[in-house]
C-alpha cells in the first residue's frame, strides 16, 4: 500500500511541472492568478565527521559520505478570488522520501492583517524552525531546535498576520507587529490525531525600531500516554528570540525550555522519526549566531549553542560551535561550508566531536 501511495505521489507532482520563477518554502507565498507554479529546491551535501567515540568512550570510525540533504518539489497558486494553496513533497531517500510534506489552503481575504489556513504545515513555534530550510544560515539547525520544536510539522488550523504599514503608538516600523496561532493535532506529520485534545502554539514577533526584532512562542498540548493505564502525557514549550540587523550585519538568538511529563521525544525532525522515552524530563538550550554579508557574495558565519536533554541528572549538555561561509552564486543557488566542534558531556551514543559539511543548494 505505502509503495502504491508513493507512486501515486511522484505521478501527481510530475503531472503538475511547469517552467516557473517563483521561490517559495513552508508558508511563503507564492503563485499567481494565471495558473500553477512549480516550485523547489534540491541540496546535494558531503559530509565528513571525525574524531568519534561511542557511549564507552572508545574510538569510532570517521564517516565519508555524499548524499542529498533535501530534494523538495511542490506546486503553489491562487484561485480568485482569495484563495491560495501550497503543496510541497520530500523526494530525499535520506529522508525516507517521498512523502507528502505541506499541504494547506488559506483564505486571505483579510491579509495582510490575518490569514487563515487549514492543513499541514510547520508549527508556528521559534524563529529557526519557521526559516525555510533554503533560507538558514548554517546547514544544520540548532539541536535546541531539532529537540524541543517536534515535531515540525502537524495538522490543524492556523491564523497569522501582521500590522504591514498601519501606524501603532506613533511607530510606523513594518509590521511593528507580526504573529501566527495555531490549533494543531499534536501528532506530527501525516498522521492521524490519537485523542480528542489538541496542542495550541503560538508566536507573537514585535519590531519596535527598524533594527530590532523581540519575539516570543508557545506550545503547549496533551498525548495519549505511552504508557497504558497512565494519565494523559503532558508537553509544554517556551521560547524567546532576538533579531538585530545592522545593513550586512545579523544577529540572532533563541532560547527555548520544554517540560514533558510521561513521556519525552527525543529527535525527530525533518522528516526523521522521533524516539519516544519514558519519564518526566525538564530541558532547555539556546543558541547565538552572527553573520555579515560581504560584496562578494561571501558571508561568515559563527554559531554557538548548547542544550541540556534533562536538568535533573546533573550536567549532560551537548555544545557546539559552527564556523561557516556561505557563498551566494545567485538569487537561486549558494555553497555553505561549516565546520562543527561538539562536546558532549554524558555520551549516550555515538558521538562525532567534529564535522565538516559542504551543501550545495539550487532552487527553482
Amino acid at each position: 500500500m505505502k509503495i502504491i501511495i508513493k507512486i501515486y505521489l511522484i505521478a501527481v507532482i510530475v503531472a503538475f511541472m511547469a517552467p516557473s520563477q517563483s521561490l517559495a518554502q513552508g508558508c511563503v507565498e507564492g503563485g499567481s492568478d494565471e495558473g500553477v507554479n512549480v516550485v523547489g529546491y534540491v541540496q546535494p551535501e558531503w559530509n565528513y565527521n571525525f574524531d568519534g567515540v561511542d557511549k564507552n568512550g572508545e574510538s569510532i570510525d570517521n564517516e565519508n559520505s555524499f548524499y542529498f540533504r533535501r530534494a523538495r518539489i511542490g506546486v503553489v497558486g491562487n484561485i480568485p478570488y482569495d484563495i491560495s494553496y501550497y503543496v510541497m513533497a520530500e523526494f530525499s531517500p535520506m529522508l525516507g522520501g517521498p512523502y507528502l510534506l505541506d499541504a494547506f489552503v488559506s483564505y486571505t481575504r483579510l491579509g495582510p492583517y490575518a490569514k487563515i489556513s487549514i492543513g499541514q504545515y510547520k508549527s508556528p513555534y521559534t524563529m529557526e524552525l519557521n526559516t525555510p530550510c533554503h533560507a538558514l544560515h548554517t546547514i544544520f539547525r540548532s539541536r535546541v531546535v531539532r529537540e524541543l520544536a517536534t515535531p515540525f510539522r502537524d495538522i490543524g488550523l492556523m491564523i497569522s498576520g501582521g500590522t504591514a504599514s498601519l501606524p501603532i503608538f506613533g511607530l510606523e516600523n513594518e509590521n511593528l507587529i507580526s504573529y501566527q496561532f495555531a490549533i494543531l493535532n499534536g501528532t506530527g506529520m501525516n498522521e492521524w490525531d490519537n485523542n480528542t485534545k489538541k496542542d495550541v502554539v503560538g508566536r507573537l514577533v514585535l519590531a519596535p525600531v527598524k533594527y530590532i526584532k523581540i519575539g516570543g512562542s508557545f506550545r503547549f498540548g496533551k498525548q495519549k500516554p505511552a504508557k497504558a493505564g497512565m494519565d494523559d502525557d503532558t508537553r509544554t514549550r517556551y521560547g524567546a528570540e532576538l533579531e538585530i540587523k545592522i545593513k550586512d550585519f545579523l544577529l540572532q538568538a533563541e532560547y527555548l525550555y520544554g517540560m514533558d511529563k510521561g513521556s519525552s521525544l527525543v529527535g525527530g525532525g525533518c522528516g526523521s522519526e522521533p524516539t519516544v522515552v519514558l519519564g518526566d524530563f525538564e530541558k532547555s538550550g539556546l543558541y547565538v549566531q552572527a553573520m555579515y554579508m560581504t560584496s562578494t557574495g561571501l558571508q561568515p558565519v559563527v554559531k554557538y549553542e548548547w542544550y541540556d536533554p534533562d536538568w535533573a541528572i546533573g550536567d549532560n549538555a551537548t555544545y557546539t560551535t559552527t564556523i561557516g561561509l556561505n557563498y551566494f552564486l545567485n538569487d537561486w543557488s549558494r555553497i555553505q561550508a561549516n565546520y562543527l566542534i561538539n562536546e558532549n558531556k554524558n555520551i549516550t551514543s555515538d558521538f562525532y566531536q567534529s564535522k565538516f559539511l559542504i551543501q550545495v543548494q539550487a532552487k527553482f
